[in-house]
């Protein structure tokens, strides 16, 4: 690990709060059929150890939305990369994010499903930096509130780069 990484939150930790994240899906949609929808890129790791803990049947999809660029402060300006394949209308939705900032990109895509009329709409977080809210986001299913670092590991990047580690670190 280069020596500017400090650990935040280790992998160990991870692994335990998907297993509560999971169980308390498992509980909220054990008669349903819920849709799954990571946003891309960040998503993807914590994403798919989720829907191994989750053991209940259910459909995914991604969508590929940014604020960041190559910066480290959002830029207010939501970029759709790429759109989801299947339709939301009258599902029972679950957007998985791996870090609610400003909260920007989470609402403008909460909004956008709003719009496309699904059934219920829940959001489940890896992580929530509160000090850099910028909308009201309810986040339904949270592993773990951090402090106002720049965080990285775990699929989380900076510039494309450090999403391999298998913890949460920030930069010094």
């Amino acid at each position: 690990m280069p020596n500017e990484l400090k650990v935040l939150i280790s992998q160990e930790e991870i692994s335990k709060a998907i297993d509560r994240i999971a169980a308390e899906i498992r509980r909220d949609y054990k008669n349903e059929d819920p849709l799954m929808i990571g946003i891309l890129k960040g998503s993807f790791i914590f994403m798919s150890d989720l829907i191994r803990k989750i053991d209940i049947p259910l459909e995914i999809d991604f969508v590929g939305l940014s604020s960041y660029g190559s910066g480290t402060e959002s830029s207010g300006k939501i970029k759709v990369s790429s759109r989801l394949s299947r339709p939301v209308k009258d599902r029972h939705i679950i957007v998985v994010e791996d870090i609610i900032d400003t909260g920007l990109t989470t609402q403008h895509f909460i909004e956008h499903l709003k719009k496309e009329k699904a059934a219920s709409i829940r959001l489940c977080a890896l992580t929530e930096k509160p000090s850099r809210r910028k909308t009201e986001t309810k986040i339904d299913y949270l592993g773990f509130t951090v402090p106002d670092k720049f965080i990285v590991g775990y699929g989380i990047d900076m510039d494309e780069k450090y999403r391999y580690l298998p913890d949460i670190c920030y930069l010094e």
